[in-house]
């Protein structure tokens, strides 16, 4: 099963580094967060990639086409141009990298990867997103329900703390920012089936969280796999701030794969 990665936006709110990059090679521990996000899935064994570019797409291809280069020991033969990489530690990924344009909406993108889906199911997120979802548990639970997509949902961390206290108004505790149990959001890492496709117009300023998804679930076709662990988006700087922090601490829930590989 592949997994298509929207990778196309600004990334507005994260300062100055994303006038030089899209949002998703923003760096957590020294590797774009769209790194982080395809070790997830390679941990599960899913390493066929199509990566949605659209805002300076070619400094993702950069990244890839010289991976081994960035990774492995090498010699280069100055006179001839020959390389030779040595201890070689590139991913074991197939990474498909598309141009789906500068002001595609989301659901254009995820259009423009129909021809490579090969006509089966496939995995979808957002290129700003880690989480430490079990994969293999979520594809089982889109598989049973006979829906068209599955979302990942999460209950999303309340804006403000909540201060509890006794009727006296003896202050008991403080609550900073606790999730609200009632409600759950869109946490992206969806599974979907080629009609998918179906519900996304040929408009390139569709927006898949809009009509696409809610005309999925009006058709009684979009399923919710509840996900009650770590997910968090990198939105704004606090946010990589709070995602390095984690990283460099050896914290970092969404490192299934190896502990970071003594890295």
């Amino acid at each position: 099963m592949k997994v298509v990665i929207l990778a196309g936006g600004l990334g507005t709110r994260l300062g100055e580094e994303t006038s030089i990059k899209p949002k998703p090679m923003v760096e957590i521990g020294g590797y774009p967060i769209i790194w982080h996000i395809m070790k997830i899935y390679s941990h599960y064994g899913f390493n066929d990639f199509i990566i949605l570019g659209g805002y300076k797409q070619e400094v993702i291809k950069d990244y890839f086409a010289n991976y081994s280069l960035r990774s492995s020991d090498i010699t280069i033969d100055l006179q001839n141009g020959k390389q030779i990489v040595h201890n070689n530690h590139a991913e074991p990924w197939k990474v498909t990298i598309l141009d789906t344009g500068k002001n595609t909406m989301t659901g254009g993108r995820i259009r423009y990867s129909k021809p490579y889906t090969n006509g089966e199911p496939f995995m979808l997120t957002y290129g700003d997103g880690v989480s430490d979802v079990n994969i293999p548990q979520l594809i089982d639970f889109h598989k049973k329900s006979g829906k068209y997509a599955t979302l990942t949902a999460i209950q999303p961390e309340g804006r403000f703390g909540i201060v509890e206290a006794k009727e006296d108004g003896t202050v008991t505790n403080f609550q900073e920012k606790p999730k609200n149990e009632n409600s759950w959001i869109n946490g992206g890492f969806f599974v979907c089936e080629q009609q998918v496709f179906d519900y996304i117009k040929n408009d390139d300023s569709v927006i898949f969280e809009k009509a696409p998804l809610q005309n999925l679930a009006k058709d009684g076709k979009l399923g919710m796999f509840k996900h009650y662990g770590f997910w968090r988006p990198m939105d704004m700087l606090k946010d990589k701030q709070d995602l390095n922090k984690l990283w460099d601490q050896n914290q970092a829930p969404w490192n299934i794969w190896d502990k970071q590989e003594g890295r």
